[in-house]
């Protein structure tokens, strides 16, 4: 028997929505003016959608912590509007994350460019 896909797909269909979503609620909707620019990079949801992690990058790294601060105390907001925009039997509860992928991809690149950079030693 042909095992199906389909709890996987929707899962992936619901994180995508709600990284949509979100990406356009703190562009359009977060009026709280400690919030910087604010990227969206990626979106866990739990497999019974009661929680969802959401990583995000800052422009600025010196708004990194206050960014931080906006988004917990705008989570109760973006929560209800989330739930205006997506039909779910139940809106997780969100959880902001600083997303340091990028900043560890660049200092891992930093350091490839320095090895490559040296001269290289001769028997």
């Amino acid at each position: 028997m042909k095992k199906s896909n389909r709890g996987y797909a929707r899962v992936d269909r619901v994180k995508e929505q709600i990284m949509r979503e979100m990406a356009e609620l703190v562009r359009t909707g977060l009026k709280d003016p400690r919030a910087g620019f604010i990227t969206i990079n990626e979106v866990e949801v739990t497999r019974d959608y009661s929680h969802a992690t959401i990583y995000y990058t800052v422009l600025d790294d010196a708004t990194r912590e206050i960014t931080a601060e906006a988004l917990e105390y705008a989570k109760g907001f973006l929560r209800s509007e989330l739930s205006k925009r997506i039909k779910l039997f139940r809106i997780p509860e969100l959880h902001f994350e600083y997303d340091e992928s990028i900043e560890r991809g660049m200092s891992i690149s930093h350091l490839i460019d320095k090895v490559a950079a040296e001269k290289p030693i001769e028997d």
